[in-house]
């Protein structure tokens, strides 16, 4: 509160000085209605500052000059002589206490009532000013003009692009060891410098967010509902300029939520919520911008009559009806138009959303709705710091140069290995990199800008965003920098995927890239919650996401999209049926395939590759088509099989795979496994080698004629009465009888021997024979 105090100080001092010649021409011409507006408005912000700095004396005394200025201005009462006295002497007295108030004496009020009363029209009191009990104190702030600010930061630009020019020559040159020391010495004081001269423009947002807790009190008491306020983020810092061109927007959304948004109390009551609305405004800083949201837990927008509102002034029914969600949600951005169907002090006047995002977008902003009928509004403004020195990283895509701030860039990439690889969901993208995978957006397609060399690998800039992260191809990746930010053009920031412009030690013009906003422009859907009221009458169901495709057999179908590793096509080489099944041959391991027809003879065909977190099975389709989001009621099969049931989607019935059956039937529980090794040993090793070995290896175990240093056998086969070792051993025998007689095995009985292995072994294989 000091700061403010301070604040308010500094600013009624200055337009008093300001102010002083104005009221001298106005005695002179009380008939000229520019100055009166001037001293109006004056008095009308001592009074509005009153308020929540707890300035009782001010507040009086400028409330009763609001008045009889108002009726000034309205044409009810004639600005005579005296009246013009009256409130010169009340602005003086206002300039005193404010010195008082400075030094931190008092000041007696006597006479005040006497000021107050010389306004009434008619009074016989005489308006007397108290001299001053004190002198203005010496401080050491001082306050400057915006456009000094705006000079100096410029200067200020101008000395870290010579520095960056001075270093990459430096660089590229070679230099002597004093003179990069000197360079040194110099960047450290442009930096230090850069951040002083910075600052100087910078200010808390709470000097935004401090009157909006008095003026939620009495809007929502106005109104008759009970809201509770919560302020997040107060000690962000924001361009000055900026705070005072957001205070309008910002009290508007405010009070749009409490007027608009938030219940009455029996009508939450009813809605199973509790009495009190919640509102929330917090600040939050991301790269190059300010993203200030404002967010409740009220009835949200009513979409469908928003679109009768618009119809109802002219807009054709059948367009409004074929608008996407979003686009209906954009209208209420309408010009003059109000969901109010009644005028009130708050609203209803049809002055709305549309002044308030034309306001955001001179300021290089924009505004993003994230709408939850029956449960909140959340509503994101998104501002740059306007002037700020940033550390960017430089990326090109077809021969053209971008920046991205460093603070969104987790990490940068290269397409190389299995690690990191670009696959398909249907026609979504995605990128893999270390078993994470995340959405891919292409910089050269989102900007419409063709590649210099399509053939060549991307590089990946992972960056994330609130909700998120996701992969941005480019095609390189180039110096980092810092460089001075300013907003662009307005037609350009209006395209959402720019944060600003800068101009490089090249010295050619250069866009900073929006993250964000080229999420939103690539259709990137990372879910919030929306309302802050943690009471709801029923729970929401948590969504799965599926893949939607066409299978062999010429049917549509879901399967769940967790358990998809990649999508991706092979070639009819790859796969053929081997050793009782049908298995896919890729990345030099051979893995199970399941299929639900035929795969014709040559024919190339797409597979899913599934994964469990240990077992991989693949399953070949036709087509991989959408990403859906998955029916929360499945009707399940009569009988277990490879279709768990059948989910109902825009009318038509859709399978959805039976993923657990599967893996039980199709997966192979020793992928992931080290088999049980058998050694071969005896005399007899050519025939086992030739006829045993394969059988052994079909049925899972690993076989060896030979150990190796520190390997050990769980189990040794031979034919050789003589062979002893340390692991348990199988016998097999030429003859069948005499197999009978001693507990060995005949040699060609599949059956019994892998029998006896499992004994020996104490494993499952004998069940991975087909």
């Amino acid at each position: 509160m000091d700061d403010l105090l301070q604040e308010f100080i500094a600013e009624t001092r200055e337009t008093l000085e300001a102010l002083s010649g104005e009221i001298v021409a106005w005695e002179s011409d009380p008939s000229d209605r520019q100055r009166l507006d001037a001293i109006f408005r004056f008095v009308h912000t001592v009074k509005g500052s009153c308020g929540f700095l707890d300035l009782p004396r001010l507040a009086r005394l400028s409330h009763a000059a609001e008045d009889v200025l108002a009726a000034v201005r309205d044409g009810s009462r004639a600005p005579d002589t005296k009246l013009v006295n009256a409130v010169l002497a009340i602005v003086d007295r206002i300039g005193e206490i404010v010195e008082a108030i400075d030094a931190g004496v008092s000041l007696a009020d006597s006479g005040e009532d006497l000021l107050i009363a010389a306004l009434d029209e008619g009074s016989d009191s005489v308006a007397v000013t108290a001299a001053p009990t004190s002198q203005r104190t010496s401080s050491r702030s001082v306050r400057l003009n915006v456009d000094l600010l705006d000079r100096m930061m410029s200067g200020m630009s101008d000395m870290v692009l010579a520095r960056n020019e001075l270093a990459r020559r430096l660089r590229d040159d070679g230099a002597d060891p004093a003179v990069e020391a000197a360079l040194e010495r110099l960047s450290l004081t442009v930096a230090e410098m850069r951040d002083t001269v910075t600052r100087t423009r910078m200010q808390k947002i709470d000097a935004l967010f401090s009157a909006l807790p008095r003026m939620v009190r009495d809007t929502a008491a106005e109104l008759g509902k009970a809201v509770t306020l919560h302020i997040e983020g107060s000690d962000v810092e924001l361009d000055r300029e900026m705070i005072e061109m957001m205070r309008d927007p910002l009290v508007h959304m405010v009070r749009n939520s409490i007027d608009h948004g938030i219940e009455a109390p029996a009508g939450r009551a009813k809605a199973g919520k509790r009495e009190n609305g919640q509102l929330t405004v917090a600040a939050r800083q991301s790269g190059n911008q300010i993203i200030i949201e404002i967010s409740d837990d009220g009835r949200g927008i009513d979409v469908d009559r928003l679109v009768e509102k618009v119809a109802a002034r002219g807009r054709p029914m059948r367009e409004l009806i074929a608008l996407s969600d979003k686009a209906k949600l954009e209208l209420i951005f309408e010009p003059g138009l109000s969901t109010k169907d009644e005028v009130t002090s708050i609203s209803g006047r049809g002055v709305g959303m549309d002044v308030v995002r034309a306001n955001i977008e001179q300021i290089g902003g924009r505004i993003e709705i994230d709408n939850a009928p029956g449960r909140g509004l959340r509503i994101a403004i998104h501002v740059p710091l306007t002037l700020s020195i940033m550390s960017t990283i430089g990326v090109g895509v077809g021969g053209q140069r971008f920046a991205i701030s460093r603070q969104v860039i987790e990490e940068i990439v290269t397409l190389r290995g299995d690690a990191i690889r670009i696959d398909m969901l249907g026609d979504t993208p995605t990128a893999t990199v270390r078993e994470r995978r995340m959405p891919l957006v292409d910089l050269g397609g989102i900007l419409t800008i063709e590649r210099t060399d399509a053939d060549a690998l991307p590089m990946l800039v992972i960056v994330g965003v609130p909700g998120g992260s996701y992969a941005l191809a480019v095609e390189t990746v180039l110096d980092h920098e810092e460089l001075v930010i300013k907003p662009a053009a307005p037609a350009v920031m209006a395209a959402g995927v720019y944060a600003g412009q800068t101009l490089p030690d090249s010295g050619l013009p250069m866009l900073l890239l929006d993250c964000a906003g080229i999420s939103n422009v690539a259709g990137l859907e990372f879910k919030r919650q929306v309302g802050i009221d943690d009471v709801v009458a029923e729970p929401v169901a948590e969504q799965v996401s599926a893949l939607l495709f066409d299978d062999l057999d010429g049917v549509r179908r879901l399967v769940p999209l967790s358990v998809i590793d990649r999508v991706e096509p092979v070639t009819a080489d790859a796969f053929r049926f081997a050793a009782g099944r049908l298995r896919l041959t890729v990345e030099g391991r051979i893995i199970p395939l399941a299929a639900m027809a035929e795969i014709g003879e040559g024919r190339d065909v797409s597979v899913l590759r599934l994964r469990d977190g240990e077992t991989e099975v693949a399953y070949a389709i036709a087509a991989a088509l959408d990403i859906v989001t998955l029916p929360e009621t499945i009707v399940p099969a009569r009988e277990a099989g490879p279709v768990a049931g059948v989910a109902a989607m825009d009318g038509d019935q859709i399978e959805v795979l039976d993923v657990h059956w599967l893996f039980a039937t199709h997966g192979d529980d020793m992928q992931n496994r080290v088999p049980p090794l058998c050694l071969l040993d005896g005399n007899e090793s050519a025939w086992m080698t030739t006829f045993l070995k394969p059988a052994l290896e079909g049925a899972g175990y690993r076989v060896a004629t030979r150990l190796k240093a520190g390997e050990k056998a769980a189990v040794v086969l031979t034919m050789d009465d003589a062979v002893t070792h340390a692991a348990p051993v199988v016998r097999l025998r030429h003859d069948r009888s005499q197999a009978a007689n001693d507990g060995s095995v005949y040699r060609y009985d599949r059956p019994g021997l892998l029998a006896a292995l499992l004994q020996r072994t104490g494993t499952g294989q004998a069940g991975a024979i087909r």
